[in-house]
Parts: C-alpha cells; structure tokens; sequence
C-alpha cells in the first residue's frame, strides 16, 4: 500500500498512521541499538528514531553512515512525544537514500560570517535561517493581505527608470539601447502618485536599489520595499496608516512565530508585544531637544542617523514617529508646512531597540507652480519631470504616502544584528555572491 506523503509541520494530523517524509538529514546521533536522525524538509525538523529491530541490519549499518544533509525518504509510524518541541517523532520502518552527501561545508560547529555568507545557497538549510525566512515570508504576505483588505490596488512600478527621485548620486546607472542610460529604481513612489490619481489607493511592492557607499548592518545594495500612495490623504493620515499598518504586520508575525522567535532565535517578544497603539509622535524640533538633554550634540537643521535614531527610539517602548523635518533635508516633492515654510510635512518611523528608520514618507507637493519651483532649486532636470508635472495640471489634489523596507523590518521583529541574514541573498558593497 502507498503511504500518504507529508509535510513534517502536518504530521500531528496523522498520529498513529504510517506516513512517508521527503527531506534532509538534518544531523543524527546513535546509542547502541537506535539511531536519532534529525530530519528537515523545509517545514520543520522532526526526529526519526530507527531501531535494530525494526529494519534490516544492512539499513541499520547504512543510517549510521549518512552524511549531513544526505536527502532521504523516511517511512514509519507518527508518534507522539511530549519531550520533542514538534510534540510528535516518527517510528521508522524504511529509509530510502535519494541521494548522499559527503563533507557538508557548513557544520554543527561554530563558522565565522564570512564563511557562512559565501556558502548562503547552503546557509538557508540552517534551522535558525529557515526560520528568518519563513518570518520572512509572512511579513511579506502580512503587508499584502492588510492593503488588499484596506480596498488598495497593487500597481507595479518600472525597475529602470529614466531619472532620480532625488538626484543620481546613488543610483545604479545601466546603458539603455540608444536612449543612453537608465536607472535601477530607488523608489516607486513617483509612479505611485500618478497611480494613486486613477485609483485612490495604490501600492507598489518590489525591489529597489541603492549605490550608497554604506558598510552599515542596516544597509544592502538591493533591498525590498512596500511604497503605498493616497490621494486625499494628508500627514496626519499617512501617519495613522504607518501606524495600523506596523501593528498589523508585528501582530500578524506573532500569532504565527512566537514560538520559533523565542526558541530559535531567542527573541525577547515582550518587545514586540508593546507595539501597540497609538505610537508616540513628536516633532523634529522636539527630537532636537530630546537628543540634547540625553547628552548629545545635534543642533537645528542636522539630519538624523543611526546614533540619533537609536538615542530618540529607546526613550519609548513602542516605534515613535518624527515629523516635520527641515524641509532643506527632504526631497523636492514634500510639501511645506504652512504654519512653517522651513518645515517638511515629511515622517518617519523609528523602531525601538536601535533598528532605526522603518518607514520614511510624508505629503506631496500637489500645486504645479510651487513644485517646478523646488525641482528647479534641487538643480534636477525639469524635462524628466514633464510627466510627473501632468499629474498637477490634470485634477490635483493633496496626497501622501511613504515607504517600509522589508529587511529592516525583519531584523527588528526577529531581534537580528545585521540585515545581511534578512534576505535570502544579500548585496551588498563587497559582496555579489552567491
């Protein structure tokens, strides 16, 4: 009779029944007459207990010399086990080598970082990894599922682009047929806002590329980002979505992770679990203030780094968002406070425990004159411009939107020291491999 093929996170389902798993060894041990083997198949790791008596000697002697990661096929009984953290092993009857592995580069001992990295094709098998990735995944499939139940359409942004949101000091230049160059996208927020105009509610989601010279454990060179836009919508709204949308993803990770953050990953989730709202809001001006009497040195018209970031997020126990920045330190396309022509209706949100800018965005400039006046200021090309300038001569209206990096946010709500474990395989300054 053929046994039902399972996956080793639905085995609970098929206590007491013979099952066949598809996997890896994952690492084994032995005692005499049993032999444990750790078996992954990309949902779980479970331990299969193979005693003599059970199979035959040639496969007993056979499992007690397979390599790690040697890919198999495992039949027997589901059992369950109070002391295994999947609360089940499988008693095996039959084992069934698909292929071998000799001298797996990466084992149970300690390697450095820059070994693991170089071997990351093989790193994503670690169950610490697997975790960050499955996070991953349902902080990915959160942030779709929270716009497309909040009535917003998924528009796709291009990836070249034929200018810079603000300037090409960091863009990624590529030849582009006769046309002469092109550029890796840094945003899509400049086609969301025309987006937005035909549908209300928008939002792009994809990668975006940044040629910055930064070495920083909050910096990669390819990144993912999730850029929603609204027509109508002021600050003060933007601001009230950033907020639902963070405390929508953050509780969404815990439902489905708990277990695996504090186990695996080791994860203090009281933290997280303090991300509720309202988050606290304070101004740029007050920011200053606050940095000052923490005994630092930033005065009026400084932009914020990660020192400052950090400094400012740790006098709270949930994300807090700054607004209103100098409008000099904001791109062409934020509009001015009208109490403060200085200001930019600009916000960010900093995530506590030092991760920093989560979410940057703000309100757009929606009259034609005052914004060919600030693209002429920035010194950038108004004749790139002559589209996104259509979008204010045919039925304006106020708009705001902002952008939340994925990476960043994987790192804060798995408690992780750099973005480079974050994504499946990260570019960055020195690295482009594997």
């Amino acid at each position: 009779m053929e046994l039902p093929v399972v996956r080793i996170n639905e085995v609970s389902k098929y206590e007491g029944q013979d099952v066949e798993l598809r996997g890896w060894l994952y690492n084994k041990r032995s005692s005499g007459k049993l032999h444990f083997l750790q078996v992954r198949d990309g949902s779980g790791i479970i331990q299969a207990v193979m005693f003599k008596g059970d199979v035959s000697p040639e496969l007993f002697e056979q499992a007690d010399h397979l390599g790690q990661e040697t890919s198999v096929k495992v039949r027997g009984t589901v059992r369950a086990d109070k002391r295994s953290p999947l609360g089940f092993e499988l008693g095996v009857k039959d084992l069934e080598v698909v292929h071998e592995a000799r001298e797996y580069p990466i084992t149970p001992k300690e390697h450095g970082v820059a070994y693991l990295m170089e071997h990351r094709h093989l790193w994503l098998r670690s169950n610490r990894q697997n975790v960050i990735i499955r996070v991953r995944h349902t902080i990915e499939k959160a942030i779709r599922d929270y716009f497309d139940q909040n009535g917003f359409t998924l528009v796709d942004a291009p990836v070249f682009t034929p200018s810079a949101c603000e300037g090409t000091s960091t863009l990624f230049e590529v030849p582009y047929f006769d046309l002469g160059k092109a550029y890796l996208t840094q945003s899509g927020q400049l086609y969301m806002e025309a987006a937005a105009m035909a549908f209300g509610k928008v939002y792009c989601f994809g990668p975006t590329f940044r040629a910055e010279k930064s070495k920083t454990r909050r910096h990669l060179t390819e990144f993912w980002m999730v850029e929603p836009e609204v027509a109508y919508m002021t600050l003060d709204e933007d601001m009230d979505l950033a907020e639902d949308f963070i405390c929508f993803i953050v509780q969404r990770v815990l439902e489905k992770h708990e277990k695996e953050l504090v186990e695996v990953l080791e994860r203090d989730v009281s933290k997280l679990k303090s991300v509720q709202k309202p988050f606290p809001r304070i101004t740029y001006d007050e920011a200053i203030e606050r940095l000052q009497k923490a005994g630092h040195d930033a005065k009026w018209g400084d932009d914020f780094g990660g020192d400052e970031e950090t400094v400012l997020a740790n006098q709270f126990d949930r994300p807090v968002i700054v607004h209103r920045y100098p409008a000099e330190l904001k791109a062409f396309y934020f509009k001015k406070d009208s109490n403060n022509p200085k200001l930019a209706l600009g916000m960010d949100v900093l995530a506590p425990e030092g991760y920093g800018e989560i979410i940057g965005g703000g309100q757009r400039e929606e009259s034609q004159e005052t914004l060919e006046s600030a693209i002429q200021a920035h010194n950038l090309p108004m004749e790139a411009f002559n589209w996104y300038m259509d979008l204010r001569k045919y039925g304006s209206v106020p708009h705001a939107g902002f952008g939340l990096g994925v990476e960043r946010t994987v790192a804060w709500l798995c408690g992780l020291h750099h973005v480079r474990e974050t994504i499946p395989f990260a570019r960055m300054m020195e690295r482009i491999t594997p």
